[in-house]
C-alpha cells in the first residue's frame, strides 16, 4: 500500500537505544518523521538526525507537556510535508510493529467517520517486573470502536486540526482529553484488531510504578474536571474511587479510631479487596495476587495525583512534569 501520505511524529527524551530502534522501526517505512527532543543529553537528537529524521528541540524555558510536543512536532510534519493525510504518534521508547502503518491507514481510508485508529501495544519485556506487566495488561482494550487512545495512534489530519491538536496545557492525559473534544465534533475514535507497538516501559522499581500512578490521578482529576459537562465526559467514576479508597476511607477509619480502638479493625476491608480483584480479574495466576495488592495500593497513589492537581488549581499553578522513569 502506498505510505506517501502517511508521517510520524516521535516524542522523546534520552531514550538511548530505544529511539535508535524506534526510528528504524518506522524509517523502514516512511521518511516522513519528525523527532520532538525535551532537553536530551544522552545524544538523541545526534542519533535522530544521523538516522535521517527531521528534528525539532524543545524550548525548554516554556512550560513542558507531551502535548505541546506533539503539537509541534505535527505543525513541522505538516510544515515540511503538506500532503500528509494521517500522522502516526508514537513515543520514543516504543516500535512501530512491521505492517501496522499500512493496516492503520487503509481502515482511515475506508471508514471517512474515524478520526483515530489505534492497535494493540504491548509491553515488549512484560516478564522483566510486574510493573512492565502491569502496563501490558493496561494496554489489552478491547477491539471495536472506542472512548479514548494512548500515546501511540495514527490520526486524520483533518480531524486533528479541526479541533485544535492536543490541548498544550494538559500535563497528563491529553490523549483522552483530545478523544473528548473529536467525539463533540461526531468524530469517532476506533480500536482494531492489529499489532501496532512495542513499549518498553524500562519499570523495575516500585517508586516508578508509584510516580506513574499519582501522574494517573493527576490526568483524571484535570480532563474530568475540564470536560465535567461534556456529554462524553470520562473517568467521572475514577476520581471518586481514587478519593474514596485512597483518601476518605482511610480518614475515616483513623477519626474512627481516635474514638474507639476497635475501629482499626474495619481496615480488613483493604485485604479483602485485594482478595476481590484477584478473583475477579483474569490475570495469569504468578501475577493474579500481585496485580491485585498494586491496583489497591494505587489508589493511594492516584489520590495524591487528584489532591495535587486541585491544590496546584487553588493556588494558580500547574504541575511540573510528572517522569516515572525519572523516580527512583
Amino acid at each position: 500500500m502506498n505510505v506517501n501520505d502517511i508521517g510520524v511524529v516521535i516524542i522523546g527524551r534520552n531514550e538511548g537505544q530505544r529511539l535508535i530502534d524506534c526510528l528504524a522501526s518506522i524509517k523502514a517505512v516512511t521518511g516522513k518523521i519528525v523527532y520532538v527532543d525535551s532537553a536530551s543529553t544522552d545524544g538523541s537528537v545526534a542519533a535522530a538526525k544521523q538516522i535521517g529524521a527531521r528534528v525539532l528541540t524543545l524550548d525548554m524555558d516554556r512550560p513542558f507537556t507531551a502535548a505541546r510536543a506533539r503539537n509541534e512536532g505535527f505543525t513541522a510534519l505538516k510544515r515540511s510535508f503538506p500532503e500528509v493525510r494521517f500522522v502516526q504518534f508514537v513515543d520514543g521508547d516504543c516500535v512501530l510493529v512491521s505492517g501496522w502503518l499500512e493496516k492503520a491507514a487503509a481502515f482511515l481510508k475506508q471508514r471517512e467517520e474515524v478520526a483515530i485508529v489505534c492497535g494493540r501495544r504491548r509491553e515488549r519485556y512484560p516478564s522483566a517486573s510486574i510493573y512492565n506487566k502491569l502496563c501490558d495488561l493496561e494496554w489489552d482494550t478491547p477491539v471495536g470502536e472506542a472512548v479514548a487512545c494512548g500515546g501511540d495512534s495514527l490520526v486524520r489530519t483533518k480531524a486533528f486540526e479541526q479541533v485544535g491538536g492536543f490541548n498544550s496545557r494538559i500535563m497528563a492525559g491529553e490523549e483522552p482529553e483530545l478523544c473528548v473534544r473529536l467525539r463533540e465534533h461526531e468524530w469517532r475514535i476506533w480500536r482494531i484488531d492489529a499489532e501496532m507497538t512495542l513499549h518498553d516501559a524500562a519499570m523495575g522499581k516500585f517508586s516508578q510504578w508509584w510516580i506513574r500512578s499519582i501522574r494517573s490521578g493527576y490526568g483524571f482529576a484535570e480532563v474530568s474536571r475540564l470536560h465535567k459537562t461534556s456529554r462524553f465526559r470520562i473517568w467521572g467514576r475514577a476520581v471518586p474511587s481514587a478519593l474514596f479508597w485512597g483518601a476518605f476511607l482511610p480518614a475515616l477509619i483513623a477519626l474512627a479510631s481516635f474514638f474507639h480502638p476497635l475501629f482499626l479493625c474495619t481496615i480488613i476491608i483493604y485485604p479483602l479487596q485485594v482478595i476481590s480483584i484477584a478473583i475477579r480479574r483474569r490475570v495469569d495466576e504468578p501475577s493474579r495476587w500481585a496485580y491485585a495488592l498494586l491496583m489497591v495500593a494505587g489508589k493511594f497513589a492516584q489520590a495524591k495525583g487528584i489532591a495535587k492537581f486541585y491544590w496546584l488549581l487553588s493556588i494558580g499553578q500547574t504541575a511540573r512534569l510528572i517522569e516515572y522513569k525519572g523516580g527512583a
